[in-house]
């Protein structure tokens, strides 16, 4: 019997197996998939979530991959330069500043789940789950899958965490409450491209269509365009067309765009829900994508799955030494979770809403940015041996 079965193995599932097993938990980490691999993502990392990778020990082997650091972002709305104004200045004791990343997931997730199973956790890989095994309570006290060729098992342990991202499996099994919910407000696609210089990183807005580029891995640059839901279907019909009148019509992406190669295939989707999941109930817990999702406009996914992670980490740990009751210690990950969370994502969806951003929201966004830094000193990376 495992301490914790955790299901997803990416930016929410494999730091919190990292966390819970540095502690000395026993951890079964399953995916999916195996690793590296590949998959639809905003890419950046916010400043607290550099930060946390800095606390786990991770930022140097990331940086070391040669993800390049984003100081600078350039703005422009309807054709204009935009520079928003900044938040007041942070409080003396708060964390120096950092740049900004946007790594490609292959690289990220297989340094997550390396240091995860350097940690101690158990790793999986190409498994489905398709149950969740309950008591005569109802309480979770295991799971029941599949392994890739059709192998059936099932695993015990103290609880079960659904980070299998917004269409989570574990969400579906145990029913968890939805709040604050709104449709997909939005679609994007984006593609990898080669020749693009200069490699800097620009935020367009417009009223037909917005632009993200951004440099990542092997000297590419990802550049995202995306528009309101309702134009979708029509940009399906010719994705690389619409692609390009989107670019086109901001002059500066088209000069950097005109010796560029696309080098991989255009991926998009417009299943952008936003909602509030309760994230634990009796013997699971959700994490990330499965218990909280907001439309990717601001790329704050991986960044909330990082903090996230450790508020989960922190509350198991609580539950599982008696410092605290276990429900009490969750009921407090959800707490700080949606103290948070909420403020960005008021602003995400305003920002999808169809009102161009102002400055008022930048300067909140900022403020809430600050609000996720992280506490403490940087964590040691080595394994801790206390826990369970």
């Amino acid at each position: 019997m495992y301490d914790a079965i955790v299901i997803g193995a990416r930016v929410a599932g494999a730091p919190t197996a990292m966390l819970l097993a540095r502690k000395g938990y026993s951890v079964l980490l399953l995916d999916k998939s195996s690793f590296p691999s590949d998959i639809m993502s905003t890419h950046y990392i916010h400043p607290p979530g550099v930060l946390r990778l800095q606390r786990w020990g991770l930022l140097d082997k990331l940086l070391e991959t040669g993800c390049p650091p984003i100081t600078d972002i350039d703005f422009q709305i309807e054709g204009a330069p935009f520079a928003p104004p900044a938040p007041p200045e942070p409080a003396a004791d708060a964390p120096p500043a950092v740049p900004g990343l946007c790594p490609r997931r292959k690289v990220l997730d297989k340094l997550l789940v390396g240091s995860a199973v350097q940690a101690g956790a158990e790793l999986r890989e190409n498994v489905s789950v398709k149950d969740v095994i309950t008591d005569s309570d109802g309480t979770v006290t295991g799971i029941g899958a599949t392994e890739k060729g059709g192998k059936e098992f099932e695993e015990e342990a103290r609880i079960v965490i659904g980070a299998d991202g917004m269409h989570s499996t574990i969400a579906k099994l145990v029913k968890p409450e939805e709040y604050n919910a709104k449709p997909s407000l939005s679609f994007a696609y984006y593609a990898y491209w080669s020749g693009y210089e200069p490699r800097t990183c620009e935020l367009v807005f417009r009223e037909d269509g917005g632009v993200l580029s951004f440099p990542t891995h092997d000297g590419l640059q990802c550049v995202a365009v995306g528009g309101p839901g309702e134009m979708f279907l029509e940009f399906r019909k010719d994705i690389e067309g619409n692609y390009m009148k989107i670019i086109n019509a901001v002059p500066s992406l088209a000069e950097k765009m005109k010796n560029a190669k696309r080098e991989e295939r255009f991926v998009g989707t417009n299943d952008q829900p936003n909602f509030f999941r309760k994230p634990y109930g009796p013997g699971w817990a959700l994490v990330g994508d499965a218990g909280y999702h907001r439309d990717f406009v601001t790329g704050l996914g991986i960044t909330d799955a990082f903090r996230d992670a450790e508020f989960l980490a922190e509350a198991i740990d609580g539950g599982f030494s008696g410092r605290t009751p276990l429900e009490e210690a969750l009921a407090e990950y959800q707490r700080k979770r949606d103290e948070i969370a909420e403020p960005l994502y008021d602003l995400t969806t305003q920002m999808v809403s169809g009102e161009p951003p102002s400055a008022e929201q930048f300067i909140k966004f900022g403020l809430a940015m600050q609000s996720m830094m992280p506490e403490g000193m940087p964590a040691s990376a080595e394994r801790q041996g206390s826990g369970g």
